[in-house]
């Protein structure tokens, strides 16, 4: 049996101010993707035995995002202009907008390199800050997904756990790595 959580209303019928407070599944993706984005990018960055430079390294990792969300954006235009079935879809630049979450979810990570550009801490302390932060923010969207997807708390966490592992596995990598 799994373990969702029983709802007496069909999944797609749901109140208009429900849908205003649940999250898009299109959010949730690039929400997810951009905290693993981010850490990748702050574990490539942050080389031993380089010279420390968290201010462009910030600058790298909020580029990439936009990059990587304009490029998913235009990818939903070309798959929507293949698809040509008639249907009435959004904009070509809603499609584009539509990937706000992805750099929204690297703005931490920026803010924390800026801080060490500022000089509250040091460029090997502000990453190691942002890999923790992204993996736990990792746990948080993931069970939030399985969450808003009708899931209980049980199979939310483990949902959580599994998107964590993500995290960890950047976290090792840049231990191995450097």
């Amino acid at each position: 049996m799994p373990d969702r959580a029983d709802h007496a209303r069909p999944r797609g019928l749901l109140p208009s101010s429900a849908l205003l407070r649940r999250p898009a599944e299109q959010s949730l993706f690039s929400g997810i993707y951009g905290l693993v984005l981010a850490s990748a990018l702050v574990a490539a960055l942050d080389g031993t035995g380089e010279e420390a430079d968290p201010g462009p390294d910030a600058l790298w990792v909020l580029l990439t995002a936009l990059a990587a969300g304009a490029a998913h954006g235009y990818a939903h235009v070309i798959a929507q202009r293949a698809s040509a079935d008639g249907a009435p879809t959004p904009g070509r630049l809603r499609l584009v907008l539509a990937e706000w979450p992805l750099v929204a979810a690297v703005l931490p990570t920026v803010a924390i390199l800026l801080a060490a550009e500022a000089g509250w801490w040091s460029e090997a302390m502000a990453a190691d800050t942002a890999l923790l932060l992204n993996t736990i923010a990792l746990f948080g969207w993931g069970a939030w997904a399985a969450r808003t997807a009708g899931y209980g708390w049980p199979a939310s966490c483990r949902a959580g756990a599994m998107d964590m592992l993500i995290g960890l596995a950047v976290i090792i990598a840049d231990t191995l790595i450097e």
